[in-house]
């Protein structure tokens, strides 16, 4: 597996907008996209950091704190090497991600580059 950097990074929190409004006005992150119960910040390199409420579909699966997503050069062959070692996979694979989880038993994701 080619991981290049951090891709990606996301939290599901019972206090979202309490972290939305942190990371906008204390870490000076731009909210590029809002819906209810779900932010996106974008970074000065353009990757971006998601805030979920807990009431969001579709992330419960979120539940061992932040997620961070690792940036690989080929995401099929980066999620085959995770089968391949035994490592399970959470949901149904996006258009640029698949999330699994570590031996620590946290959520993390690979990302395509």
């Amino acid at each position: 597996m080619d991981v290049v950097g951090l891709g990606w990074a996301g939290t599901r929190t019972e206090r979202a907008p309490e972290l939305a409004r942190f990371y906008q006005d204390v870490l000076g992150l731009r909210c590029v996209h809002t819906e209810p119960g779900f932010w996106v910040f974008e970074l000065p390199d353009g990757r971006h950091v998601e805030v979920f409420g807990a009431d969001y579909p579709g992330k419960s699966h979120f539940d061992s704190g932040p997620v961070v997503g690792f940036a690989v050069r080929d995401l099929e062959q980066a999620v085959q090497q995770l089968r391949d070692a035994g490592v399970e996979l959470l949901g149904e694979p996006g258009p640029t991600w698949q999330h699994f989880r570590g031996p620590d038993g946290n959520v993390y994701e690979v990302v395509s580059a």
